[in-house]
């Protein structure tokens, strides 16, 4: 591993890091072996192949974990290679709690990085579920009885924006919450809007907000 390679907002990010501090620097030493680009994506260490994203470290309170972007497309030959719900369709996890399972694993782990880059070279891409087959939450499709204009706005959406709105509005576990965000949501999607896009109009990467309307809450 050579420090050309090496993104200063990786180092930012490790230099603060409260938690897995030393898991997430041996896992940084590992993918950069594998001859990937350093890039930081999504608040966390992402590394890419020809601008394509292979995997991420990233942490939760109980496990840090690689995440590949294409996990579901690898072979999985030792079984580590976790879904984080069920909802999740391309994306997997390998977990780790310690950094002795990260150093124990370090062979096995370069192969399944050489793995995703080998996927990525051969342009296999993920077969993802139609929205039509994910179960859209009886709220949502009460609001969708209740406000026939609704329903057409959100048919309109992209799949990908439609998917988005379901699983998060399907991630409520009680009723009301579930109604709460329909409600919440109803003017956006009517604007055409996805779960994530921006509405302030100051995003550099639109049309996916990227935090720019804060700055008008310090301007404040």
């Amino acid at each position: 591993m050579t420090n050309s390679k090496m993104n200063p907002k990786v180092d930012e990010f490790l230099n603060t890091a409260k938690k897995w501090k030393e898991e997430y620097e041996k896992l940084r030493n590992i993918v950069l072996d594998c001859e990937l680009t350093e890039e930081f994506k999504w608040m966390h260490p992402c590394y890419t192949f020809e601008k394509k994203n292979i995997v991420l470290i990233h942490g939760f309170k109980e496990y840090c974990a690689l995440s590949f972007h294409k996990g579901a497309l690898l072979q999985d030959t030792h079984g580590i290679l976790i879904q984080q719900t069920e909802n999740v369709q391309a994306g997997r996890q390998i977990r780790f709690t310690n950094i002795q399972e990260i150093v124990e694993m370090e062979t096995i782990l370069k192969a399944y990085i050489y793995e995703a880059i080998e996927v990525e070279k051969a342009g296999l891409k993920v077969k993802k579920k139609e929205h039509k087959e994910f179960i859209i939450p009886e709220e949502l499709q009460n609001k969708f009885d209740e406000m026939p204009a609704f329903k057409t706005a959100f048919e309109s959406l992209t799949p990908g924006r439609q998917r988005a709105y379901i699983f998060y509005f399907s991630q409520a576990k009680q009723a009301k919450t579930r109604e709460s965000r329909v409600e919440k949501y109803i003017q956006r999607i009517l604007d055409g809007k996805g779960l994530n896009d921006c509405t302030c109009g100051l995003s550099q990467k639109l049309p996916n907000c990227d935090g720019s309307h804060k700055l008008l809450d310090k301007k404040k």
